[in-house]
């Protein structure tokens, strides 16, 4: 999956001869906090409420020091593991996507990543959530794969989560099942520890509910 999958056609870029007044307006009516601005097809930055406010508003965005706006982008090409990066390290909305020739071709926003995931597999089929903790350099996931289908269990999705312990990681598995008793054991006897467990039978509706809500939300 690339960024170029993920562009929205239905929120706009702001061009140079656009007044603050208007990027303004564009921001309070799409819900985000960043624009792209773009002159001849080229993206010329990534324009923020803070933008706006530092200039007049009634000045058009081409005469605004395009040297302080923000520069980030991504490539069409890059897989939204990338986009997922840059978005999150720097707290963007929105985030331009551009060709090799730097030609933009649209946006990708925080709903519409945030939407792909929660339609994704992982999270849509039934099962529980189990959450490890470990050093770092005892992860395996082919030996923590090996010891949860020896229980007839099957990982959904697995993620790895650093912690303020550079020595330590997190590792997030979601599980094709609720029963979770003898994986729990099997991994303790293996010397894993098993910190969080979350989605057990009895939690199931408030889960499919907070699912509900999410998309509810998202399609506002």
């Amino acid at each position: 999956m690339t960024a170029k999958s993920l562009i929205a056609l239905d929120i706009p870029a702001l061009s140079v001869e656009q007044t603050g007044r208007d990027a303004f307006h564009l921001l309070s009516d799409y819900h985000v906090k960043h624009l792209p601005v773009i002159n001849d097809g080229k993206l010329v930055g990534l324009l923020s409420e803070e933008d706006i406010f530092n200039h007049k508003l009634y000045e058009p965005i081409g005469l605004y020091d395009f040297s302080l706006l923000r520069g980030f982008s991504v490539r069409e090409n890059e897989h939204i593991f990338e986009v997922m990066r840059v978005m999150g390290e720097n707290r963007l909305t929105v985030i331009p996507v551009t060709d090799d020739q730097g030609k933009y071709l649209g946006l990708i926003s925080q709903n519409d990543l945030l939407r792909f995931f929660a339609h994704t597999g992982s999270f849509t089929e039934p099962g529980a959530v189990l959450l490890l903790e470990m050093n770092r350099r005892d992860y395996s996931l082919a030996n923590i794969a090996r010891i949860v289908e020896e229980e007839n269990v099957r990982i959904l999705s697995a993620f790895v989560t650093s912690t303020p312990d550079p020595e330590e990681v997190e590792v997030t598995l979601k599980l094709n099942r609720n029963d979770l008793g003898r994986v729990i054991a099997s991994l303790e006897r293996h010397e894993y520890t098993v910190k969080e467990t979350f989605g057990e039978i009895e939690h199931a509706d408030g889960l499919r509910e907070r699912y509900d809500s999410l998309m509810n939300y998202l399609n506002v």
